[in-house]
């Protein structure tokens, strides 16, 4: 990859604040871009202030479902490229509250997408799609040409994420590339019902890692800086007029249960002794039982290929989050 490539552009992240946005902020600083944050809430432990970006980077305050602000913004600020990650991502708020997780995900990709096709600047965009978009499908693993089918809220709102880039490609000729990657995994993820924070936790409290379900559903699990180079390979992607407008699978292609891939991160971690406490009795409602991805044409088409691997992004998480606890814990102390 050029690291030249990126120098003087001006680039907009929304969803900088979450799991995937401030590493791929960091790799774009670090290139020499302009970098606009997109956000809404501010998030007190997200790795964009851990690691000192709000120091380094320009914002925007507000909301993607707001269409006259993301119009502005770009505009304002020259944009020529966009990375779209900000999205209501958790399953069973979804379940629980569609109708957010529909204007955000949905109506809050088809304002920045207008607003991107109206910008003069826009040379490239990247949408975070996801495997869920697939849904649940009976042959697997999932291929870029599988049909979109996702049924339950948080698949639905992908699934149709998914489609509208896609229409602003093949309708208006935006150069929008549209990423689907497996569970991502890595310091930063701050939602302890998923399973590799909980295991992560469960590790540094030398407890039994909960599982919340039976242990059976199969993923396969991306780390989250390879999830950032692969964004960075889909926006450099976008001016070959032969590569715009497609989707792409990324994925270790390595598909695990439940069960198997907290025996892994016990393992790695040197916790084996620690068996995990399954709790469910099945799948939780509303998630896809099985799903994985092939990855051969990102491998092909972007050569795109994982820096890090499973292992070493399990031991680099675990001291992501090691430091996390260790700084929550020393405030406890000083605030007693």
């Amino acid at each position: 990859m050029d690291k030249n490539y990126w120098r003087g552009k001006t680039v907009l992240v929304t969803g900088c604040t979450g799991l995937v946005g401030p590493w791929l902020c960091a790799d774009l600083v670090a290139r020499g871009a302009n970098v606009v944050g997109l956000i809404r809430d501010r998030v007190a432990n997200s790795n964009l202030y851990r690691m000192g970006l709000h120091e380094q980077m320009d914002f925007v305050h507000g909301d993607i479902c707001d269409y006259e602000f993301v119009l502005r913004a770009m505009n304002e600020y020259e944009v020529d490229t966009m990375f779209h990650l900000a999205a209501q991502t958790i399953v069973g708020i979804a379940n629980r509250a569609p109708l957010s997780t529909f204007d955000t995900n949905i109506r809050g990709t088809w304002n920045l997408l207008e607003a991107a096709r109206l910008s003069p600047r826009m040379q490239r965009v990247v949408v975070a799609s996801s495997d869920k978009a697939y849904g649940a499908q009976d042959e697997l693993p999932y291929l870029e040409s599988t049909p979109l089918q996702g049924l339950h809220p948080y698949d639905v709102s992908k699934s149709c994420t998914d489609l509208i880039a896609q229409t602003y490609h093949h309708t208006y000729g935006l150069p929008v590339g549209v990423s689907r990657c497996g569970n991502i995994f890595g310091g930063g993820d701050l939602n302890f019902n998923r399973i590799f924070p909980e295991t992560m936790k469960a590790a540094y409290e030398d407890r039994a890692p909960v599982i919340r379900s039976d242990g059976s559903p199969t993923r396969d699990y991306l780390y989250v800086r390879d999830v950032a180079d692969a964004y960075l390979c889909l926006a450099q992607a976008q001016d070959d007029p032969k590569l715009r407008g497609k989707a792409y699978n990324f994925s270790y292609e390595a598909p695990q249960t439940v069960f198997e891939i907290v025996g892994e991160i016990m393992e790695v971690l040197g916790k084996s002794h620690l068996e995990p406490d399954v709790q469910g009795e099945g799948p939780p409602h509303g998630e896809i039982p099985h799903q994985f991805l092939a990855a051969k044409l990102a491998r092909d088409e972007l050569n795109w290929s994982p820096r890090y691997g499973l292992k070493e992004g399990i031991s680099l998480t675990y001291e992501w989050y090691s430091d996390l606890f260790d700084t929550l814990k020393a405030r406890q102390q000083i605030s007693r």
